[in-house]
This record gives C-alpha cells, structure tokens and sequence, in this order.
C-alpha cells in the first residue's frame, strides 16, 4: 500500500532537519565532555545538562503524539509518551528560563531573561491546558493545545536553525532578540492554523452563490416585524 505524503510529513521532515542542524551546529558540547563551551557553563553546568535532558521527549518523542495510526493501535504507549511530554515541557521550560538568568553574569541582557521567561510561561501554560482536557476526556480540545504546546517548544530549534542557516547569529544582541520574538509571537498563530486546516481548506473551496436583488426583496419581504 502507498502512503501518500501529506503536509504532516512534510512539517516533520522540516522539524527533523532542523533538529540535526541545531544538535550538531549549537548543542554539540551536551556530548563533548571536554567542549570549551562546558568551561563557560560551569557555574551552572548540571542544570543546563538536566535541561537538555528535560527536552529529550519534549522533541524526539512529541511527533509520534500526533500519528493518528499509532495512537489507536498503541493506546498505552500513546499514554506514556503523553506524560513523558508533560514532565518534560515542566522541567525544560523553568531551568531555560534559570539558566538564561545566570547567564546575565556573563555578560547575556536582561531582556534575554524576560524572553527566556515568557517562552517557559507559554509552554507551561499550553501544556497543562492540554494535560487538563485530557484529563477530561476532551480529546479535540487536547490534541489543540498539544498542537500549539509543541509549536512554543519548536520555538527553540526555529530560532537556531534560522540564525545559524542566515549567519545572523553573528550580527549582534538585536537581530538575535528579534528572532526569537519573531519566532515565539508566530507560534500561537501557525499551530492554530494547523488546527483549523481542515475548516480553512472547506472555507476557501465553497463557492458563495450571489444573490439577486429579487431575492433580497423576497427574503425581506418575509421577515417577521
């Protein structure tokens, strides 16, 4: 049986894609004990290891949540990746924000801080949302906010991989803070159009009939007084 690729697979591949660039270009050290970088890390080198930890499941296990396939024929797996998430997104989302505060000794501005702050209440905050409707037995409602909780944690990998691909990174405090509000505001908005593919797709495919003015005289004609 051939399957047919779908916008879904084209998004993971993207994701997939932008995940290698990111391991390899910016987070190369998490595996190189003896990287230069863990010698500017050191004061808080444990919390960014179990940060990077953290995000794990948060990253590579997140897309198979959304396999409509594996979630039905694996309903107790689909459980268990499903809080793996949730404890992952609760972890990784504080700790990013501790470990930017710890960076303003070296130098980083505190606006980084306040980014680093709003990007983990916005994860947080859509994934208990999700873990709530789930909780509830409201499944449409969950896999929502699931849809939009991965697209603020993908926030991390975009920012990366987009100023790492443009050479951006290089450009100074404010083309980088840019990015990252760029990148963060844009993801509400995608995962919701996501959401709402379908009914955006049914919408722009129906033809309005137009209607003359003989029936407009006939319809008002009728309307109770």
């Amino acid at each position: 049986m051939k399957t047919r690729f779908s916008a879904k697979h084209a998004i993971f591949t993207m994701i997939a894609i932008m995940l290698v660039y990111v391991l390899f270009h910016n987070e190369r050290f998490l595996v190189e004990a003896d990287h230069p970088a863990w010698q500017r890390y050191e004061s808080y080198k444990w919390w960014l290891l179990v940060h990077g930890l953290a995000g794990v499941p948060v990253m590579l296990l997140a897309p198979l949540q959304f396999s409509d396939r594996l979630r039905q024929r694996f309903t107790g797996l689909h459980r268990i990746v499903g809080r793996l998430y949730v404890v992952g997104a609760l972890i990784l989302a504080p700790l990013g924000a501790y470990v930017q505060y710890k960076q303003e000794s070296q130098g980083m501005p505190r606006s980084f801080t306040v980014l680093a702050v709003v990007d983990a209440v916005m994860l947080m905050g859509t994934t208990l949302v999700a873990l709530a409707f789930a909780i509830k037995r409201k499944i449409t409602q969950h896999r929502h906010w699931m849809i939009r909780s991965y697209a603020v944690a993908l926030v991390f990998l975009e920012v990366r991989f987009i100023l790492g691909v443009t050479g951006w990174e290089t450009l100074g405090v404010e083309i980088v803070q840019a990015v990252i509000w760029s990148c963060l505001a844009m993801s509400i908005l995608i995962a919701d159009i996501i959401n709402h593919w379908l009914e955006l797709r049914t919408a722009l495919k129906t033809s309005v009939r137009p209607v003359s003015l003989k029936q407009e005289a006939l319809s008002g004609a009728v309307e109770p007084v």
